[in-house]
């Protein structure tokens, strides 16, 4: 598939979102064949660790509402399952993040279980810019990884955070310094690919369990709500703004 760029080298499975014209923004096909890749990677002994990166300058704008990429309300099935295939795949998940990483690709970047983020990673909700809502599971792993009162911030006003807040925050594992990004990305995901297989499936189990026991409620509560709020007029002038380029003017219905 040209959107998914996927490469098996020493037990890493390198998965690259390939879409850079418009920032690697998701299609349905994309998504489908991402959740694809992702479930398949549980079952393949050859594979110790997944790499989730993106194409030119961004990691994910998030998911293509421009209606060239067909995701709308009918499609966030497919959005949770790609969240479902990253907390359930029984390998380590390492989202490697430089650019930005709105909407659900930041909810897949913080799915992860590991995150390098490059000296240009920035992380943003920017559901609520167009009238939604967050989704992908992030109202659930947010919260888990920063609180409630910054994941309200984020989800609330859209607000992006840069690379060095993200990691001191406490959203994301890694911080790469300015010319040392794929170095670090590298270094990590080779200590996953010798590590022991069946004590990282045990651990991100456990780990999961204790912090994201919420997740499949909080998936059905967002899936629930998008579908609201994709009928909504706010929603329609929120995505004509954006492809406008200008600022939306939301009256509640």
């Amino acid at each position: 598939m040209p959107d998914l760029e996927v490469e098996l080298a020493d037990g890493v499975l390198r998965m690259r979102l390939n879409r850079p014209e418009v920032f690697n923004a998701f299609s349905t096909e994309m998504a489908l064949g991402f959740a694809s890749e992702l479930e398949a990677a549980h079952h393949r002994d050859d594979v110790r660790v997944v790499v989730l990166s993106g194409a030119g300058p961004a990691f994910s704008a998030g998911a293509d509402i421009s209606g060239g990429g067909g995701f709308d309300a009918d499609t966030m099935p497919t959005a949770n399952r790609m969240v479902r295939a990253v907390v359930a795949c029984d390998k380590p998940v390492l989202a490697a993040v430089d650019g930005v990483a709105a909407g659900i690709g930041c909810s897949l970047a913080l799915a992860a279980d590991l995150q390098v983020a490059g000296p240009s990673a920035s992380f943003l909700l920017a559901f609520t810019r167009v009238g939604l809502m967050p989704d992908g599971g992030s109202s659930a792993t947010v919260a888990a990884a920063v609180g409630r009162a910054r994941a309200m911030r984020m989800a609330l006003l859209a607000e992006p955070l840069s690379a060095a807040e993200a990691y001191d925050a406490g959203l994301v594992s890694h911080l790469a310094p300015d010319d040392g990004f794929d170095a670090l990305v590298d270094r990590v995901a080779g200590r996953l690919a010798a590590g022991p297989p069946l004590s990282y499936a045990a651990t991100k189990r456990a780990v999961n369990a204790a912090t994201l026991a919420g997740l499949e409620a909080a998936l059905d509560r967002e899936q629930a709500g998008q579908e609201l709020l994709f009928r909504t007029a706010d929603v329609a002038e929120g995505v004509a703004a954006f492809m406008e380029r200008r600022r939306p003017t939301f009256r509640g219905r």
